[in-house]
């Protein structure tokens, strides 16, 4: 693991390109520190998109989990914001699943259904 010092330093912005990535120093456009994780968790899905309905942690509010998308982080921050909207509803993108607030697990099957996915419910 690199220092803070290490961590902390460099180029964070440059007129010429823009933003960097911090980890590999390129441009954002060009960056490609995510793309073996990606495709890692991408490879590693078996085709089923499982909705499942969460409390833990959540202080007793419920939120509707969607997991095993073959996605990238792109792709699946635009999903999410057409599910919330189909809800009308909030909900955030983390670790590659989403989490839409409430319980809208029949809403969301229909709706990835018709997009193409095989969906499973998941938990109890």
């Amino acid at each position: 693991m690199a220092s803070l010092r290490d961590q902390l330093g460099g180029l964070v912005y440059s007129t010429e390109h823009g933003k960097t990535c911090p980890g590999c120093r390129e441009s954002i456009d060009h960056c490609r520190c995510e793309d073996p994780s990606e495709q890692a968790r991408i490879a590693s899905l078996d085709g089923i998109v499982r909705l499942r309905r969460e409390t833990s942690g959540r202080k007793g509010k419920g939120v509707t989990t969607i997991s095993g998308l073959p996605l990238s982080g792109t792709e699946l921050k635009t999903l999410a914001k057409t599910l919330k909207k189909r809800c009308g509803t909030g909900g955030a993108v983390k670790d590659g699943i989403i989490e839409i607030q409430g319980d809208h697990r029949e809403t969301l099957q229909q709706a990835l259904t018709s997009l193409g996915y095989q969906v499973k419910f998941a938990g109890g």
